[in-house]
């Protein structure tokens, strides 16, 4: 089973590259246009984001009948509801980032194909600031378990073994 889903997962992924090639989403200039409402406006993004939404509702609407996936023995639903400050900091880090550059992950991605400087550099800060993330995340959870009662007494635990 598992060859099956990497095969879905790449044959998608190269499906929605074509489409953000196609629709020209892979040109920061497009991107940088559309947010340019005080000067040379772009709407082309906007009727790319309807069509998405006009695909992707009815879609999840049928899937969400399902009693599970396709490929796997559950839905993955993520069960954070919350507005919280690390949302609306990350949301304004990926907007700054998108408004500055014009790229977003996955266009950035799909531009890998076509080679240039910019998407190279895009994917590797991306990937530099996904490592640090990681890295923060782990130390903090080190240092959260460290100070609770029972990560203090697991400490010592494994200590005096």
């Amino acid at each position: 089973m598992r060859p099956l889903r990497w095969l879905l997962a790449a044959g998608l992924g190269a499906l929605f590259s074509i489409g953000l090639a196609m629709s020209g989403m892979t040109r920061p200039s497009k991107v940088l246009g559309f947010l340019d409402v005080s000067g040379n406006w772009d709407p082309s993004l906007a009727f790319v984001m309807i069509g998405a939404i006009g695909v992707y509702m009815p879609l999840q609407w049928l899937i969400r009948r399902r009693r599970r996936p396709l490929l796997a023995e559950s839905f993955t639903i993520p069960e954070a509801r919350a507005i919280d400050g690390k949302l609306l900091g990350g949301a304004a880090l990926f907007g700054l980032g998108w408004g500055a550059v014009g790229y977003c992950p996955g266009p950035a991605l799909a531009s890998l194909t076509v080679g240039g400087a910019g998407p190279l550099q895009f994917v590797g800060g991306m990937l530099l600031g996904v490592g640090a993330h990681e890295i923060w995340r782990a130390r903090a959870e080190r240092a959260a378990r460290a100070s609770s009662p029972e990560g203090a007494s697991g400490a010592l635990a494994e200590q005096s073994v």
